[in-house]
């Protein structure tokens, strides 16, 4: 198929059940730093107070070794305003709604407040102090050498124990760290708006992300792009923000330790311990075998012999691939591309992370990508499941001596000096292996999962092996064929009763709902015919599958949503926040941003219609540059 070369909506617990209303402020909120208290600091600023009393021009940018982040404070911000706030980040962090209302949360959230450090109590080596990552990457398939988080600021880690969550929180455009390069470390009001409202809609949709808590207008600052622009500043949050170019630098520069502990700390503390990593897949075709792994093995355990031992660092490459392979067949299943799929944003929890020049399609075209300077297509939608393997084989490279080693991979001079000369060839083709077996893992995993997520998108409750020719296919290749709406198909399919497809002529008829209303493409005898055939081999699987059109309707409605933040919206909700200086409508907005599967939203029907309708003439398939 030409298309093709887990985290459900965190308003869910970790048992699945609904996270209760938030019951802290942000004062009471549990907040700790197993990050930095684990992991190595810069040495150049080994504590928070050493940090906080050098002038902050001093911290960098520049080269930071043998380190994972530095202690590094937010800039001030000049007359902050907050533009808008997530209801449902507030419930999923654990605070209470009307905390968003407090200036103490208006100054947090604006970097004007570090709310865990008190320079009095906090001279020494204690208090929660905020940080910036050092990672490096891939770009565009090419070593880039040191990136890190060069306008990112984390401020403490939270945790909701009702939800069973740690969330690590972090201002965006909060000012320059040592590895902002040649960067101002702001962010673009644009940009800013941007990543608010898709962070929040893709968890709504059930693609996992990193999220959004608020945003925050700068207006004392203004930031030069390709114009000067205002500043903006989001808040957001993610479970971890561990990157595959966290790993990748480590190994270039041959930090073995640092590599180790990193790893370490992955499966711990990330992951949850080794224990609730994947067990390896029994022997068979990985399309028949990919579920049937287990958790629960003792860190130690060795699973295979020779050349197929996997020790537990093959295991959390397995657990690492598997998130990504879910999330990447999420992405195709519902036409999100990043649109910048470097290894620094692919997120070792497979997390959607580090919003760009991202787009959902909306004509269906799998050669389209949303990154004007992608000119080989390399981000391409159809090249999303490759881009996402080639970033894991990286991954696989960085962490290949450790899998490699196998059961050797504690012993105290590999520990300390690495791989003796006469073990080296065994080593790597261990590794190799490993990798090599993981890819049709991957693969397997990620059909798998597109094939659940369509089979549900289409109203069926069953798959045959047929289905993904005759309904995937080519429900897919008529859309590209006839430049018909992606999301549009979905949402009007999920309407349809079987009684209107009975005969060919009501088929026909019923196949001019595709397409957009009163323009073109014509709606010729062809294209009719061809949607017509489908309908016909659509209908009679759903007939077979579950004849009753209520239960049917209604499952379908709960998977393919009526609203989606595509580009053009995005386009008018920046031009009327930051032009015109409209207030109303980025919360407007957000209404049908968080609850995307409803019919309405009490708002402003007119408006509701219009931003769920049909693609404005010349605004479809835009692109955007990673300038942000």
């Amino acid at each position: 198929m030409a298309h093709l070369n887990d985290s459900s909506n965190s308003t869910n617990g970790v048992d699945g059940a609904a996270i209760p209303a938030g019951s802290y402020t942000l004062q009471s909120l549990p907040k700790s730093n197993v990050f930095t208290s684990n992991l190595p600091p810069d040495p150049a600023f080994p504590t928070p107070a050493v940090s906080h009393s050098a002038p902050r021009e001093t911290l960098g940018p520049r080269l930071v070794k043998e380190a994972l982040y530095t202690f590094v404070r937010p800039e001030p911000t000049q007359d902050p305003e907050l533009l808008a706030v997530s209801s449902r980040a507030l419930q999923d962090i654990g605070l209470l709604e009307e905390e968003a209302q407090s200036e103490e949360f208006k100054e947090v959230v604006a970097g004007n407040k570090i709310l865990t450090w008190d320079e009095k109590n906090n001279v020494e080596e204690g208090g929660i102090y905020p940080w910036a990552q050092c990672y490096g990457g891939y770009q565009f398939g090419q070593w880039a050498g040191q990136l890190g988080d060069g306008r990112a600021i984390s401020l403490f880690e939270a945790t909701n124990e009702k939800a069973g969550a740690r969330y690590e929180i972090q201002l965006k455009g909060a000012g320059k760290t040592p590895y902002s390069r040649f960067a101002d470390g702001k962010a673009v009001l644009r940009s800013s708006i941007r990543e608010f409202v898709v962070s929040e809609y893709l968890n709504a949709i059930g693609i996992p992300s990193t999220r959004a808590l608020s945003l925050t207008h700068c207006k004392g600052s203004k930031v030069f792009r390709e114009r000067m622009e205002p500043g903006a500043i989001v808040a957001r949050f993610a479970q971890s923000w561990i990157r595959f170019g966290t790993f990748d630098l480590a190994r270039t520069r041959g930090d073995r330790k640092l590599l180790r502990k990193l790893a370490d700390y992955t499966a711990e503390h990330v992951y949850g311990g080794w224990d609730k990593l994947p067990s390896k897949l029994p022997s068979g075709d990985p399309k028949s075998t990919h579920a049937s792994t287990s958790t629960g093995i003792p860190k130690d355990t060795i699973d295979g012999e020779g050349l197929e031992e996997e020790n537990r660092y093959t295991r959390l490459y397995r657990a690492i691939l598997r998130r990504n392979a879910e999330t990447v067949a999420k992405w195709q299943a519902y036409g999100f591309m990043n649109g910048v799929l470097n290894t620094d944003n692919t997120s070792i929890l497979g997390l959607s992370i580090d919003f760009g020049p991202f787009a959902f399609l909306d004509t269906f075209d799998p050669t389209y990508t949303p990154n004007h300077d992608d000119h080989m297509l390399r981000y391409s939608y159809r090249n999303q499941p490759t881009i996402i393997w080639w970033n894991l084989v990286r991954l696989g490279e960085a962490l290949g001596e450790l899998m490699g080693a196998g059961s050797n991979v504690d012993d105290a001079i590999f520990i300390s000096d690495g791989v003796k000369e006469e073990d080296a060839d065994e080593l790597i083709k261990r590794a190799e292996g490993i990798i090599e077996r993981c890819g049709e893992e991957y693969k397997a995993i990620f059909l798998s999962h597109y094939k659940e997520l369509m089979t549900a998108r289409l109203g069926l409750t069953s798959q045959k092996d047929s289905d993904f020719e005759e309904l995937f296919s080519e429900l897919l290749d008529s859309l590209e064929a006839h430049e018909l709406d992606f999301h549009h198909a979905f949402r009007k399919l999920s309407h349809f009763k079987l009684s209107e497809l009975e005969t060919e002529q009501s088929r026909k008829d019923v196949a001019g709902r595709f397409f957009r209303f009163n323009e073109a493409p014509v709606q010729d005898a062809e294209s009719r015919s061809r949607i017509a055939k489908w309908l016909e081999k659509w209908a009679a699987r759903a007939k077979e599958d579950n004849p009753n059109d209520e239960e049917r309707q209604k499952a379908m409605l709960a998977v393919n949503p009526k609203f989606v933040p595509r580009s053009w919206v995005l386009d008018e909700l920046i031009d009327r926040v930051e032009k015109k200086g409209e207030r109303d409508i980025l919360p407007a907005i957000m209404k049908l941003n968080l609850d995307p599967f409803n019919e309405n939203w009490g708002w402003n029907e007119s408006e509701e219609e219009r931003f769920c309708g049909d693609v404005p003439k010349y605004k479809g398939m835009m692109q955007c540059s990673c300038s942000s």
